[in-house]
């Protein structure tokens, strides 16, 4: 680890915050309304007033997990208040508590999607600022809406939530591994957080695993996107045979974070399967990088951006391969590390304007006009590749408040 923190740490600090973070400081803050203008040009100029509200989150997260890291900055802490007051005062529909997933520039809603995406990163984020600023309204927020995504996750169609399903469910009913990956991120958060509810944690986080591993079918060497009500792979429709490298691999180091908290080598086990077989069906042998989405029986793939090279796949295998090689001392892991690492600066960083592009082609150019923000992308997976790249290589806690060897009962994050 010395060797390549020896290599590696100060070019990871300075993409940070020489490239990074002045970059959504500068563009992304919004002096009006509040919150992060997340469609933002290659020179971070804004081309849509629309806000992503999960971004709101993300970006609330980001600026407070700095702060838990580095140590206290008011620019951040300000930026970050800002997007979890907009997110409260303008993202929330009154009727039933859930979420907008889109909204204008001034807050009215635009858009609200069947899934509880926004609720997650709004958990994220309340319990990341709390544990900044010790704001125990936040705290509160945080538990609040962790419980009620809880129940969505649990039970769909109780009200008042009541979540249409994806596909008609009297002839397909399926789950999607992205639900339950997601969860396990924000328990191991609010267990951080919240420890008088440590047991509560505890036992959902268990919850969590056991579904994850319902997606895992070893004889396809894959863990699904999808799978139907009873955990079974559906061959025969397209949807039931995607695989998606890039959460496979964000999930893989969930799942070793949890493993290594508990103590778990059967966990931990499980979670390096995930990534071996992840990075092994998603690596493009011919170009290089990750693909976005591959057919388990190498089949034709519907999306239409299958082929493409995004820019948080390669963040999640850069985190999830130095994880591994921390937690393992495995070498497969550190070459991994180095690959990926290898290709991703190279191709997404913008030396020119700073950040990072979000998509390239499957020869790696970017797509053109090319883009630093929008929807789907803020100051999040870049972000927070970094600065869990530098938590690894300098030993610190997740909370950031001491330094000690890299080991395996962390709380949070490793």
């Amino acid at each position: 680890m010395e060797e390549l923190k020896a290599k590696y740490r100060q070019r990871f600090y300075e993409e940070l915050f020489g490239s990074c973070v002045p970059f959504w400081l500068r563009y992304g803050r919004d002096p009006e309304f509040g919150g992060v203008r997340n469609c933002l040009d290659r020179a971070g100029q804004v081309y849509s007033d629309d806000k992503s509200v999960w971004m709101q989150g993300r970006t609330a997260y980001t600026f407070s997990s700095l702060c838990n890291r580095f140590g206290k900055n008011e620019e951040y802490l300000s930026f970050a208040e800002s997007c979890l007051r907009f997110e409260k005062e303008r993202c929330i529909d009154p009727a039933d508590g859930r979420m907008y997933f889109t909204v204008t520039r001034d807050g009215r809603p635009l858009r609200k999607r069947r899934y509880w995406f926004s609720e997650t990163f709004y958990i994220l984020a309340n319990a990341e600022y709390y544990l900044a600023t010790g704001d125990g309204e936040k705290l509160e927020e945080a538990r609040k809406y962790f419980r009620f995504v809880l129940q969505m996750y649990r039970d769909p169609s109780s009200d008042p939530y009541r979540v249409t399903p994806k596909t008609i469910a009297a002839t397909r009913k399926m789950k999607s591994l992205a639900q339950p990956m997601i969860l396990l991120n924000v328990t191991s958060v609010m267990r951080r957080a919240d420890p008088a509810n440590e047991r509560e944690y505890a036992a959902v986080a268990s919850e969590l695993t056991r579904d994850i591993g319902n997606f895992y079918k070893p004889e396809l060497h894959a863990l699904l996107e999808n799978v139907t009500d009873r955990n079974e792979y559906l061959a025969e429709a397209a949807e039931g045979r995607v695989v998606n490298p890039g959460h496979d691999i964000e999930a893989s180091w969930f799942l070793l974070e949890e493993g290594l908290f508990r103590g778990d080598e059967k966990l931990v086990g499980f979670a390096k399967t995930v990534f071996d077989d992840a990075v092994a069906r998603g690596w493009d042998e011919e170009y290089g990088g990750i693909l976005y989405f591959r057919d388990v029986e190498n089949k034709p793939v519907e999306a239409y951006e299958h082929d493409m090279k995004l820019w948080w796949p390669h963040n999640e295998a850069i985190i999830a391969s130095l994880s591994f090689y921390a937690a393992t001392g495995e070498r497969k892991y550190k070459e991994w590390f180095e690959k990926v690492v290898g290709y991703a600066f190279p191709r997404f960083s913008d030396p020119e304007y700073g950040e990072w592009f979000g998509y390239l082609r499957r020869d790696g150019k970017p797509t053109e006009p090319p883009c630093k923000g929008h929807t789907y992308k803020g100051a999040f997976h870049v972000m927070r590749m970094l600065f869990k790249v530098l938590d690894i290589f300098d030993g610190y806690t997740s909370a950031g408040v001491e330094k000690r060897p890299f080991c395996g009962k962390e709380t949070g994050n490793i």
